[in-house]
């Protein structure tokens, strides 16, 4: 008998669950930035979001992370940064039967107080394309250590001491050049304002359209730009072709149909905008790695649930 509910949505995250006896700091200490350190097991560890950014580094164990549609692997080091409502979770398969004290330290933060500060201060506007990017996810590579003095400065500190502790780690992250954003989709910051409401404003109508036909030629008219500029715009804007983006548009949003319900394969290939299951499964294996149904498998460990 089938017994998963056909929608496992995130928890959310509200500011009442972050207790001190899990490892947050106290909501009277923390201000604008707020530290968490915990072990494994732990309560904490479960499928949400919230509406932070979160830095989080993995200190012990190795086992699959869940950000979005994306399943990867970690082990120590592993440093990632989710975007606000961006849902995650890191699920360890070599912890020890006693657990351990330390394996996860995080951070978190709003966007408002950041962006209030560029306008008083330019030079936060530097970690601005960061935060746009974090919205997909991104995890770094080559920077463990320091990123782990990063942490412990950050977490023992107060005050001003605290800012510009937190201000020196974003700014070598905004610096790093090694990285991978981990959705499906990926979107990379345009070079002026009124491109970046032009890209959005079309990527907002291929998401809101993409279970229907779509052509170049019909965004193009709606748009009003000429074929042979939209194509160059929208390469450099987003690092796909229209095609390719679309497509893994269409896959992403499968991902979350195929985590969240229990609708059939099939249907899911459909409903997304694919003509055919088998272009479909080998679109979906050639973006995610896996077939359909293998990520569904995977998925539900989301939960910390082993599948068979």
């Amino acid at each position: 008998m089938h017994t998963t509910p056909r929608v496992r949505a995130p928890e959310i995250e509200h500011d009442h669950l972050r207790d001190p006896i899990l490892g947050y700091d106290p909501p009277e200490g923390c201000g604008f930035l707020r530290c968490l350190a915990h072990g494994i097991p732990s309560p904490l560890i479960r499928w949400h979001h919230h509406d932070e950014y979160e830095l989080h580094l993995i200190m012990e164990t190795s086992g699959k992370v869940f950000v979005g549609d994306y399943i990867g692997h970690f082990q120590p080091g592993h440093l990632v940064l989710t975007g606000p409502r961006v849902p995650h979770n890191w699920i360890s398969s070599d912890a020890p039967p006693g657990g351990v004290a330390l394996r996860d330290r995080v951070i978190q933060f709003a966007h408002e107080p950041i962006e209030q500060a560029c306008e008083l201060f330019p030079e936060f506007k530097e970690i601005l394309p960061l935060l746009e990017q974090a919205k997909y996810g991104i995890e770094f590579f080559g920077v463990s250590e320091m990123a782990q003095a990063h942490f412990e400065r950050v977490a023992a500190s107060r005050g001003l001491a605290r800012i510009a502790g937190f201000c020196e780690f974003m700014g070598m992250l905004a610096r790093c050049k090694d990285f991978r954003l981990l959705s499906s989709v990926q979107l990379q910051c345009a070079e002026d304002d009124e491109s970046m409401a032009q890209v959005n404003a079309v990527v907002s109508y291929i998401s809101e359209h993409c279970g229907e036909p779509l052509s170049m030629g019909e965004v193009c008219e709606r748009f009003r730009m000429p074929e042979s500029r939209f194509s160059r715009f929208f390469r450099r804007a987003t690092g796909n072709t229209f095609t390719d983006f679309v497509n893994r548009m269409r896959i992403s949003k499968a991902c979350q149909l195929l985590m969240d319900t229990d609708r059939y394969v099939t249907t899911i290939c459909y409903e997304v905008g694919f003509n055919n299951v088998a272009n479909f499964n080998r679109r979906f294996l050639e973006i995610k790695g896996m077939t359909p149904t293998d990520f569904r498998r995977q998925s539900a460990s989301r939960f910390g649930i082993e599948t068979h």
